[in-house]
């Protein structure tokens, strides 16, 4: 089912620089289908090539929708006589200039087909364009509709042609079948935020490109925060994977006020899905959650459900398991999802458990960090050399290190067992040397195979790293005697394939309670890392 969105879209640009002159309706009853109080369509007697109507349909309106830029200032005198006239589909103004030798008056092949865009001079087919109250007579050229669409070529030219000279088109609206009429005429292009989502419509049906193009960048121009999703789900329902890639990287980035926007609680399941799915999102789960039982009361409201967890739950469908429980901290958990009523007491209990015991019991949800960051993952090596027998007692073994440019840290490589396949605990940490602060932490496991490779421990979220500023980074392994690294480098640099930058670790040893890892051997070979 097709949202009402093409009201969001226009609230959404009213501070925009590149909105158009084309007038602003608070009313949220615009949609792709359906206008009940489409934009009234006039023109002064010159009948000029302005883009102005040459007939139009009387229809009650109590907001007042202009027309384009180009026609306002000709279409005042028009309005006090249409709201006089009876209220009826049928009612027809006609205005029209001496079209005796109308041809010596313009001097190419683009004025003159100007000049007959919705024009009754010449014309030999009509559409009814909307429905109901809305529906607007709209006089056209087959010749002119058939060069420049291949749906109209084959709507009166081809095997089944129409020899209808009135055809019904209850599905679009009449502004953006005009705005694509006087692209076919013209070449000119008359979209704005109020307009956009419709003439795109139109013309992917009547297989206009060269004007989906035109609509697809206004949309990109306009694209922000606070309409993302609702362009996302246009996107989506356009087969617009260019635009849709757009949105999802404007959420991935500003992914809080997407999330706040009004039209969020109006996308579709599988476009929430779809952004819950992502490894990209900058921002703490527990802000995901919340955002998604918005949502989900939105939609029992939608279905004329009640908003109870169960029904919540309901509709949230497969979407609530891509929410990541295991990255929230055990106080957000249980001041939040833990009391909401929509996980079951067998999940509450399971991720309590996650979050306080070792060895870590197997939960249902993704325990897999986002990272909101860009670019390739890198990593370096600071041993040349590995050795067996690594012992663990309770002390943490921690190393000091600082580099030359800001990166963020996603995770260690660790060393496993040399006994084998086997499970470790593992907490690590970054710690701000000077204030002895806990940057970024994890409490969690891995699993090794028994070979010397380095097995991966991430953070829960990136920790920010800045030049020349000195961090300890830390890490307490609960488990058998494992692998460890020797002959040290005190300095790794990492060169960036594509662009040569280059980031230069520097390490040190870090006094105080110390298992015994240093510069020279020791545990946490390898730092993964973005820039």
């Amino acid at each position: 089912v097709m949202r009402c969105c093409v009201c969001l879209f226009q609230q959404s640009l009213q501070c925009s620089p590149s909105k158009m002159a084309a007038g602003e309706s608070n009313s949220r009853s615009s949609c792709l289908n359906f206008a009940q109080n489409p934009p009234r369509q006039s023109v002064g007697p010159s009948g000029a090539t302005s883009g102005a109507a040459s007939n139009m349909t009387a229809t009650p309106s109590s907001s007042s929708s202009s027309s384009s830029a180009s026609t306002a200032s000709s279409s005042a005198d028009a309005s006090a006589a249409i709201s006089s006239l009876p209220s009826s589909p049928a009612s027809v103004l006609v205005y029209r200039e001496p079209v005796y030798n109308w041809q010596a008056t313009k001097s190419t092949v683009k004025e003159r087909f100007a000049f007959l865009f919705n024009n009754e001079v010449l014309s030999d087919v009509h559409f009814l364009v909307g429905k109901g109250m809305g529906v607007q007579r709209i006089p056209a050229h087959r010749f002119a509709l058939a060069v420049g669409s291949a749906v109209f070529d084959a709507m009166f030219n081809g095997g089944m042609a129409t020899t209808s000279t009135e055809i019904e088109l209850p599905d679009v609206e009449p502004a953006a079948f005009l705005a694509l009429l006087k692209f076919l005429y013209s070449d000119e292009v008359q979209i704005g935020p109020e307009t956009v989502m419709t003439t795109l419509y139109s013309a992917k049906k009547y297989a206009v490109p060269a004007l989906e193009a035109h609509c697809v960048e206004f949309l990109k121009k306009n694209l922000r925060a606070d309409n993302a999703f609702m362009l996302l789900t246009q996107a989506r329902l356009f087969d617009e994977p260019q635009l849709a890639s757009l949105c999802l990287e404007n959420i991935d980035k500003n992914t809080a006020d997407a999330l706040a926007a009004e039209g969020f609680t109006d996308v579709d399941l599988d476009t929430l899905m779809a952004v819950l799915e992502r490894d990209t999102l900058g921002v703490r789960e527990v802000r995901l959650f919340g955002a998604a039982v918005r949502w989900a009361e939105a939609e029992a409201q939608r279905q004329q459900l009640q908003p109870t967890p169960e029904n919540k739950r309901r509709v949230l469908g497969k979407a609530l398991s891509l929410i990541r429980f295991p990255l929230m901290t055990i106080e957000e958990f249980a001041a939040g999802p833990a009391q909401s009523g929509i996980l079951t007491d067998r999940e509450v209990v399971s991720l309590f458990l996650h979050f306080t015991v070792n060895p870590k019991p197997h939960v249902e949800f993704i325990d897999r960090p986002r990272c909101c960051l860009r670019g390739k993952e890198c990593s370096i090596t600071r041993f040349s050399q590995v050795e067996s027998r690594w012992g663990y007692s309770g002390t943490s073994d921690r190393i000091r290190f600082s580099v030359n440019r800001r990166i963020f840290v996603v995770g260690f490589g660790l060393y496993g067992s040399i006994h084998g396949p086997t499970d470790y605990q593992v907490n690590i940490q970054i710690i701000h040397t000077d204030s002895n602060t806990v940057l970024g932490q994890n409490d969690t496991g891995f699993s090794c195979d028994g070979t010397a490779s380095t097995f991966r421990v991430m953070f829960k979220e990136p920790v920010e790293i800045l030049p020349s500023v000195n961090y300890i980074a830390c890490a307490t392994l609960k488990g058998p005697d494992s692998h460890y690294g020797t002959k040290g480098m005190r300095k790794v640099t990492h060169e960036a394939p594509a662009t040569g930058t280059k980031t230069c670790f520097t390490f040190c040893y870090a006094a105080g309670n110390n298992n015994g890892t240093s510069v020279e051997d020791g545990q946490i070979p390898e730092v993964i890392f973005y820039t």
